[in-house]
């Protein structure tokens, strides 16, 4: 049976696969806060790079809420993790697994540190192209997968949709963050599933979705 997103509706993504190598806006740094969990108004460093776009909080924090607040035992990937923050906040709120995956070296490095700080043991870090890491993971091995790809490239987007929709486990969700509507029935890759819950903030659309039952 599937689990029902809570009804109450509202961060920093990714640093582009395909330029790693971009350098910092003046090479400086800000923050993120963890919104709740056991982590709770823990400030962490965010590098100041080139494609690291920072997520509103009230988008975070509506998406966890969507999600029930707690996310005890559930298995999460952050598939283009820039700063970590929905993975982080999904570990601070109880997730037994969270496997955040950043190609850029230097996002990566920082995700290591911020994860070294908490001494968060259930988060596992991989520095990989996330398409390709991706495509070797098993089907179903994950219960939320957060998808939020460079805005912009529709090709990605596609490609995106089409490895992280298998990883999601049957009664799991997909959030997915981008810079335009996504509407399963307009995209292949998408068949089956539908969405939930939606909002937008700004230039940011986000949904969650989930696979559509079967009688």
């Amino acid at each position: 049976m599937s689990r029902s997103p809570s009804s109450r509706p509202s961060g920093t993504r990714s640093v582009s696969p395909a330029a790693p190598g971009k350098a910092a806006r003046g090479g400086g740094a800000h923050a993120i806060r963890i919104i709740g969990g056991d982590w709770k108004r823990t400030p962490l460093p965010v590098l100041d790079l080139d494609g690291l776009r920072p997520t509103p909080d009230r988008v975070r924090e509506t998406l966890f809420n969507w999600l029930g607040q707690q996310l005890d035992g559930q298995r999460c990937l952050d598939l283009f993790a820039g700063s970590g923050a929905l993975g982080f906040e999904a570990a601070s709120r109880g997730a037994a697994r969270v496997v955040m995956i950043e190609r850029n070296a230097r996002a990566a490095a920082q995700l290591r540190a911020n994860q070294a700080r908490l001494a968060a043991r259930t988060i596992e870090i991989a520095e990989a192209d996330a398409l390709r890491l991706a495509a070797s993971l098993a089907p179903g091995s994950f219960d939320v997968v957060f998808l939020d790809p460079p805005f912009g490239d529709a090709v990605l987007l596609t490609r995106a949709l089409e490895v992280a929709a298998p990883l999601v486990a049957p009664d799991g969700w997909l959030y997915v963050e981008s810079g335009e509507r996504v509407d399963p029935a307009a995209r292949p890759e998408l068949a089956g599933w539908s969405v939930v819950r939606e909002g937008k903030a700004g230039a940011v659309f986000y949904h969650l979705l989930q696979r559509e039952n079967e009688e």
